[in-house]
């Protein structure tokens, strides 16, 4: 296990202090009278899902390489499952069978820091979904069970395996925690400047409730805060330059935001609301974690080209002995 990097224990902290001081704000606001009943209900219901969410996104995540690693993994199978049942494509067994194998070999080959075989693994499970789609003999659907398999692994298995090889890295735990605080502050960040000062729709037919400003506010102080995040996370790096920490945090706020925009396609293509109904108020996981499919990989091939990810670290930890 890593020793305790002071940015993942300040955020760790900052997140426990906001969850402990957040039900006076709740008391100051309904005292004020700016609470209606409905409002009221639904923050106290949101807040006691995140009461159970953030240790459960925090602690594997502060218990070492491995807990972080089967975290992410658990947190992929859910948001696979749930997409598979909202898309129909658990009907198809075989297909579904691929890309849930996909998902375990890539988890492996995380595990065993084998970075070779987990970037093998994407062809080699796109090939796998294209060739044994084939064996139902229906050509009629062939290329939607193809697709949904290929973006089911896309998103749930190579995109959240890139946030998840982070745990491999000395660096791991201040990167994970600053991303998935970052992430969730950038969909904060956008819904209230986008009370403020949004006007325009950002994408009125997808996510009717997301506008222009809420998105260009998001990126001006989600980029803000995790370029300060980073200063402190690669301090005495090559990235730790204004130029690197600002493109950092802008591609956390712009590719948050295009997962978000992503998953609530899918949502308005297959006409539901939410995936799932897992978490109170929130619907389900990938109503939630939508917008941390894309900020990992765009972060890791980022960091890993001017920084690499893990190379001080012993690699193939199982198959290398």
């Amino acid at each position: 296990m890593f020793g305790l990097h002071p940015v993942a224990f300040w955020i760790a902290a900052g997140i426990a202090a906001t969850l402990a001081v957040t039900p006076l704000i709740f008391l100051v606001l309904d005292k004020a009278g700016k609470l209606s009943p409905t409002l009221r209900a639904d923050l106290w219901t949101r807040y006691k899902s995140w009461l159970v969410l953030a240790p459960l996104m925090v602690i594997p995540l502060l218990a070492g390489r491995l807990p972080a690693i089967i975290g992410v993994a658990i947190l992929s199978g859910l948001c696979y499952r749930e997409f598979a049942r909202a898309t129909g494509f658990f009907r198809h067994h075989l297909v579904s069978g691929v890309v849930a194998l996909g998902g375990i070999l890539l988890t492996f080959a995380i595990a065993d820091h084998w970075y070779a075989f987990f970037v093998a693994l994407a062809p080699l499970t796109a090939s796998g979904i294209v060739i044994f789609a084939l064996f139902a003999d229906q050509p009629k659907g062939y290329i939607q069970r193809v697709a949904l398999g290929l973006l089911a692994f896309m998103l749930f298995g190579d995109c959240l395996g890139h946030f998840s090889y982070f745990a491999n890295d000395r660096l791991g735990p201040p990167i994970q925690l600053a991303i998935l605080l970052c992430v969730e502050l950038n969909d904060v960040f956008a819904y209230c400047t986008g009370k403020m000062f949004g006007r325009r729709k950002l994408a009125p037919q997808t996510s009717p409730n997301k506008t222009l400003g809420g998105a260009l506010g998001a990126l001006v102080l989600t980029t803000a805060l995790f370029a300060t995040l980073a200063h402190f996370i690669f301090r005495g790096t090559v990235l730790d330059q204004p130029l690197h920490l600002v493109t950092l945090g802008a591609l956390l706020s712009l590719t948050g935001q295009w997962g978000d925009l992503v998953i609530s396609s899918i949502k308005r293509d297959i006409g539901i609301k939410d995936m799932a109904a897992t978490i109170p108020g929130h619907g389900g996981l990938l109503d939630r974690f939508d917008s941390l499919i894309f900020v990992g990989p765009a972060l890791f091939h980022y960091i890993g080209y001017f920084l690499g990810v893990g190379l001080d670290q012993p690699a193939r930890v199982f198959t290398g002995h």
